[in-house]
């Protein structure tokens, strides 16, 4: 699947669930894609879920991890989980549903 590329932060990057980054997500969280994708949609979602996805999803897009930390240090981390809540969800749609046209 193409990765959703979107701002974050400083600049354009490149974001991607793919199977290895769902695995670890899962685990993470405790719950199962869609129910972390279900969460997230309907605005029921834990601080692990949104800063997690965001994370993952930035190393599956090519980011590398030290690099995806110090970004959710940055961006996310501190900051109202309600500004992060539109990237985590375009994120999970992305994975769910693929890229329009794609």
């Amino acid at each position: 699947m193409k990765p959703l590329t979107t701002y974050f932060g400083d600049g354009e990057y490149p974001f991607a669930l793919r199977s290895a980054q769902i695995i670890e997500l899962e685990g993470k969280c405790g719950a199962g894609i869609g129910t972390i994708a279900a969460r997230t949609f309907a605005k029921h979602f834990s601080q692990i879920e949104i800063t997690e996805t965001i994370r993952l999803a930035a190393i599956g897009g090519g980011m590398p991890p030290k690099r995806a930390a110090e970004m959710i240090a940055a961006y996310v981390a501190d900051q109202p989980l309600i500004a992060s809540w539109p990237l985590a969800s375009k994120i999970l749609e992305h994975a769910w549903f693929g890229a329009p046209h794609q």
